[in-house]
């Protein structure tokens, strides 16, 4: 056989325009100069206030007065500290715990029913009771503190941790339905009919689809009603006169006399108070962002 008769190898043919796969574009690879810069900014925005109070904590009064704020300290010192804590802040940690707890407690309580009823429950009055309990978000502490206060001391409440926890876990309450009910409507409708055909009723569906489904809002509730109830100042300031039901808010004040204040003893207890919280903070902070995001849901 020659070599003219033998088959010859089909040519593939090249690749058109129309018929090459798209390129991906790499995004992430672009620079972005702009973006950078204003992550650079932010980032000095909170790393620079809390530096200049942790050098200022571990200076002695004279220098934190004299010198300038950004300067490290010459000769740093932890004699701030130990000032802070033989000086009550075992006592006040403790209250703040307990007050922080039976908010958090109340809140789930009460809101996750509230919330599971004004998402199954469809006639206008429980739309009615959901938008008139809503308005509590738009109703400040302080227009009510009055009779607040009244109500208090007709229930023989002053001066005590209940003063606290009450008026705080109401005020959070009414933003603690509005992340629950969002997060409530991201379960699809199928779920409930399908426990419904199993024969379950209303409160074994709360128990064993609600609440498993919604931990992220869940854990965003117990984040935001324990920063109220951790940073709250007002309730504590007006209800409660003595140290016993002291909390840290307050205990602040044991730093600030008629004649001046010790800076660095105030920053070190400021410091010391804002470790749990912020401790809590880093363990739960992905679901507290996945249940914000479930806010504006269905």
């Amino acid at each position: 056989m020659s070599h003219d008769t033998l088959p010859r190898p089909l040519k593939t043919p090249k690749p058109t325009a129309a018929s090459k796969p798209p390129r991906r574009r790499h995004w992430t690879k672009r620079p972005n100069p702009l973006s950078g810069l204003g992550s650079v900014i932010w980032l000095a925005v909170v790393i620079i206030p809390i530096y200049a109070m942790i050098s200022a904590s571990l200076t002695n009064q004279d220098q934190a007065l004299g010198n300038n704020a950004l300067k490290p300290p010459t000769h740093p010192t932890l004699d701030n500290y130990n000032t802070v804590l033989h000086n009550g802040f075992g006592h006040f940690l403790w209250n703040t715990v307990v007050v922080a707890a039976a908010v958090v407690a109340i809140v789930l309580v009460l809101c996750v029913p509230l919330a599971y009823v004004a998402v199954r429950t469809r006639n206008i009055w429980s739309g009615s009771a959901f938008r008139l309990f809503l308005l509590g978000v738009a109703i400040p502490a302080q227009a009510v503190v009055v009779p607040l206060y009244l109500m208090i001391a007709k229930l023989n409440l002053y001066d005590s941790l209940l003063a606290i926890i009450l008026p705080t876990a109401a005020f959070a309450m009414p933003v603690s339905v509005l992340i629950l009910t969002g997060t409530l409507r991201d379960i699809s409708e199928e779920l409930y009919e399908a426990m419904a055909l199993d024969g379950a009723s209303a409160t074994r569906m709360l128990f064993q689809l609600v609440i498993p489904m919604t931990k992220g809002g869940i854990s965003t509730v117990v984040i935001y009603s324990a920063l109220q109830a951790w940073n709250g100042f007002l309730f504590p300031l007006i209800f409660t006169q003595s140290d016993g039901p002291r909390v840290l808010t307050l205990g602040l004040f044991n730093y600030v006399s008629q004649f001046g204040v010790n800076i660095p003893a105030l920053l070190a207890s400021v410091i010391l108070s804002g470790i749990p919280i912020f401790a809590v903070y880093l363990v739960a902070r992905r679901a507290l962002v996945g249940g914000l995001m479930g806010v504006g849901g269905k």
